[in-house]
């Protein structure tokens, strides 16, 4: 009996000793993927990465991790001298293989991820003193209000739509010029121009396809997935 309570007591200390072990492991590697999120184009704040599944030696040995989230805040898109900021960027990879060396993470069988961008940061993103805020809904379809700044009229508001175009662009568009400035030579060009924005997500984890966005009165949340996904390069 004395035996076999000095057993148990050793199985509980052995336990909880690879249980620190094993947070320990875990915790170190969640920095270093945070690093190396940090150093991509774009980020400048420092990613939230959660390593799920345990134990996490078993899987390293594996060389195979069930799932990393990564929390972004404020990512850049960049197209055509415009910057778009990512107010918050949720993403999530699963089935995760880790390079031969056990250094870095390799790809990801799929993943998906979410993307929260502000009116605020679409007006900041358009320029030019043009605002773009929520514009209500038509036909059971939510649409953006745009104000370009056109100097020959004293105001003019258009409504518009947030679509995405080729699986890695948000495109603002609007969907009709008002009567009174397609009246007046070169007005409709003018405001197109304000009006009409593409911005190109390329820099998103993995390089995942964009397949929805969803417009509310407080922005657009953008949902992208991939399989397959390579993470490193």
């Amino acid at each position: 009996m004395r035996a076999l309570k000095v057993l148990l007591v050793l199985v509980v200390i052995f336990g909880g000793l690879f249980v620190a072990a094993d947070r320990f492991a875990v915790n170190f590697a969640e920095g270093k993927a945070a690093d190396k999120l940090r150093s991509m184009q774009g980020i400048t704040s420092t990613p939230d990465v959660s390593i799920k599944g345990f134990p996490f030696l078993t899987q390293v040995a594996g060389r195979n991790l069930q799932e990393v989230d990564a929390d972004l805040d404020h990512l850049a898109a960049k197209s055509e001298g415009r910057t778009l900021t990512l107010k918050h960027l949720s993403a999530k990879f699963y089935d995760v293989a880790l390079t031969s060396d056990y250094s870095s993470i390799e790809s990801a069988g799929s993943a998906t991820a979410t993307a929260e961008i502000s009116f605020a940061d679409l007006t900041n993103a358009a320029g030019g003193g043009v605002k773009i805020s929520y514009g209500g809904e038509k036909n059971g379809r939510a649409q953006v209000k745009i104000s370009p700044n056109v100097p020959i009229l004293s105001s003019l508001d258009v409504t518009g739509s947030i679509d995405i175009i080729h699986g890695d662009t948000v495109q603002v568009r609007a969907d009709g010029i008002p009567a009174m400035c397609r009246a007046i030579p070169g007005c409709e060009r003018s405001v197109r121009a304000q009006t009409d924005h593409g911005w190109k997500l390329d820099q998103l984890p993995g390089n995942l396809k964009l397949e929805k966005v969803t417009t509310t009165a407080q922005g657009i949340t953008v949902t992208a997935s991939g399989s397959n996904v390579k993470l490193t390069g």
